[in-house]
Protein backbone atom coordinates (compact mmCIF):
# COMPACT_ATOMS: atom_id res chain seq x y z
CA UNK A 1 0.00 0.00 0.00
CA UNK A 2 1.01 3.84 -1.00
CA UNK A 3 2.50 6.07 1.78
CA UNK A 4 -0.46 8.01 1.09
CA UNK A 5 -2.96 5.38 1.25
CA UNK A 6 -1.57 4.48 5.11
CA UNK A 7 -1.52 7.82 6.02
CA UNK A 8 -5.54 8.48 4.87
CA UNK A 9 -5.92 5.19 6.81
CA UNK A 10 -4.52 6.29 9.79
CA UNK A 11 -6.17 9.86 9.51
CA UNK A 12 -9.45 7.94 9.54
CA UNK A 13 -8.78 5.52 12.16
CA UNK A 14 -7.50 8.99 14.26
CA UNK A 15 -10.71 10.47 13.49
CA UNK A 16 -13.28 7.69 14.54
CA UNK A 17 -10.99 7.14 17.95
CA UNK A 18 -11.20 10.54 19.08
CA UNK A 19 -15.08 10.55 17.88
CA UNK A 20 -15.73 7.23 19.56
CA UNK A 21 -13.86 8.28 22.95
CA UNK A 22 -14.83 11.66 23.28
CA UNK A 23 -17.65 13.15 21.54
CA UNK A 24 -19.32 10.54 21.87
CA UNK A 25 -19.96 10.93 26.31
CA UNK A 26 -21.84 14.11 24.79
CA UNK A 27 -24.53 12.40 23.03
CA UNK A 28 -27.95 12.54 24.09
CA UNK A 29 -29.08 9.59 26.78
CA UNK A 30 -32.09 9.11 25.15
CA UNK A 31 -31.02 8.82 21.51
CA UNK A 32 -33.39 6.61 19.69
CA UNK A 33 -37.47 6.67 19.40
CA UNK A 34 -37.73 2.79 19.80
CA UNK A 35 -37.91 3.54 23.53
CA UNK A 36 -40.07 6.59 23.85
CA UNK A 37 -42.45 4.48 21.16
CA UNK A 38 -42.43 1.86 23.87
CA UNK A 39 -43.23 3.92 26.95
CA UNK A 40 -46.57 5.75 25.35
CA UNK A 41 -49.85 4.76 27.11
CA UNK A 42 -47.47 4.93 30.24
CA UNK A 43 -46.65 7.48 32.87
CA UNK A 44 -43.16 8.13 33.58
CA UNK A 45 -41.30 9.87 36.47
CA UNK A 46 -37.75 12.11 35.90
CA UNK A 47 -36.29 9.03 36.41
CA UNK A 48 -37.93 6.92 33.52
CA UNK A 49 -39.82 4.71 35.95
CA UNK A 50 -43.18 3.58 34.54
CA UNK A 51 -45.41 4.51 37.20
CA UNK A 52 -48.95 3.80 35.66
CA UNK A 53 -50.60 3.10 32.62
CA UNK A 54 -50.22 0.50 29.86
CA UNK A 55 -47.34 0.21 27.41
CA UNK A 56 -45.19 -2.14 25.62
CA UNK A 57 -42.19 -1.45 27.96
CA UNK A 58 -43.99 -3.28 30.87
CA UNK A 59 -42.97 -6.01 29.07
CA UNK A 60 -39.20 -5.58 28.90
CA UNK A 61 -36.42 -7.56 30.53
CA UNK A 62 -33.08 -7.51 30.26
CA UNK A 63 -31.19 -8.67 27.31
CA UNK A 64 -29.09 -11.63 27.42
CA UNK A 65 -25.56 -9.64 27.16
CA UNK A 66 -26.68 -7.43 30.16
CA UNK A 67 -23.97 -8.25 32.09
CA UNK A 68 -21.15 -8.86 29.11
CA UNK A 69 -17.94 -6.17 30.09
CA UNK A 70 -19.21 -3.76 27.22
CA UNK A 71 -22.96 -3.64 28.31
CA UNK A 72 -24.81 -0.13 28.57
CA UNK A 73 -22.07 1.78 26.26
CA UNK A 74 -19.65 1.32 29.12
CA UNK A 75 -16.54 -0.92 30.27
CA UNK A 76 -17.94 -2.59 33.68
CA UNK A 77 -15.56 -1.75 36.88
CA UNK A 78 -14.63 1.34 35.34
CA UNK A 79 -16.79 4.09 37.76
CA UNK A 80 -16.14 7.29 35.97
CA UNK A 81 -18.71 7.29 33.09
CA UNK A 82 -16.69 9.40 30.98
CA UNK A 83 -13.76 7.37 30.96
CA UNK A 84 -15.85 4.42 30.85
CA UNK A 85 -18.21 5.53 27.83
CA UNK A 86 -14.93 6.97 26.24
CA UNK A 87 -13.06 3.40 26.40
CA UNK A 88 -16.12 1.33 25.01
CA UNK A 89 -15.98 3.57 22.21
CA UNK A 90 -12.74 3.19 21.60
CA UNK A 91 -12.52 -0.66 21.64
CA UNK A 92 -15.63 -0.96 19.83
CA UNK A 93 -13.96 1.24 17.01
CA UNK A 94 -10.30 -0.63 17.33
CA UNK A 95 -12.40 -4.11 17.59
CA UNK A 96 -14.52 -2.72 14.22
CA UNK A 97 -11.02 -2.06 12.58
CA UNK A 98 -9.49 -5.39 13.25
CA UNK A 99 -12.08 -7.38 11.88
CA UNK A 100 -12.47 -5.05 9.05
CA UNK A 101 -8.77 -4.91 8.44
CA UNK A 102 -8.30 -8.54 9.12
CA UNK A 103 -11.39 -9.16 6.14
CA UNK A 104 -9.28 -7.24 3.72
CA UNK A 105 -6.20 -9.33 4.14
CA UNK A 106 -7.63 -12.12 3.79
CA UNK A 107 -9.70 -11.12 0.58
CA UNK A 108 -6.32 -9.96 -0.59
CA UNK A 109 -4.93 -13.53 -0.09
CA UNK A 110 -7.30 -15.06 -1.82
CA UNK A 111 -6.90 -12.97 -5.00
CA UNK A 112 -3.33 -13.80 -5.37
CA UNK A 113 -1.42 -13.36 -8.38
CA UNK A 114 -2.34 -14.35 -12.01
CA UNK A 115 -1.59 -17.41 -13.04
CA UNK A 116 -1.24 -19.27 -16.66
CA UNK A 117 -3.52 -17.62 -19.86
CA UNK A 118 -4.35 -14.16 -17.36
CA UNK A 119 -0.74 -13.84 -16.81
CA UNK A 120 0.29 -14.00 -20.43
CA UNK A 121 -2.97 -11.30 -21.64
CA UNK A 122 -1.98 -7.94 -21.58
CA UNK A 123 -4.56 -5.81 -19.78
CA UNK A 124 -5.59 -1.92 -21.24
CA UNK A 125 -3.23 0.10 -20.88
CA UNK A 126 -0.36 -2.23 -20.06
CA UNK A 127 2.81 -2.06 -22.61
CA UNK A 128 2.62 -5.01 -25.07
CA UNK A 129 5.40 -7.08 -25.84
CA UNK A 130 7.25 -7.83 -29.12
CA UNK A 131 5.53 -11.72 -28.95
CA UNK A 132 2.54 -9.44 -28.21
CA UNK A 133 3.21 -7.68 -31.49
CA UNK A 134 4.40 -10.80 -33.17
CA UNK A 135 1.01 -12.63 -32.63
CA UNK A 136 -1.38 -9.73 -33.10
CA UNK A 137 0.35 -9.65 -36.75
CA UNK A 138 -0.07 -13.14 -37.53
CA UNK A 139 -3.44 -13.58 -36.58
CA UNK A 140 -4.76 -10.43 -38.46
CA UNK A 141 -2.95 -12.24 -41.63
Amino acid sequence: MKNRSWAFLAGGLLVALLLAGVVSNYASSHPDGLDSSLLKGCTVDADDNIVGGSCPAQQARDHELADSPLADYGVRGVRNSFVSTGLSGVLGVLVTFAIGAGGFWLLRRRGGTPTGADAATPTEGDPATSSDIRRRADAAS
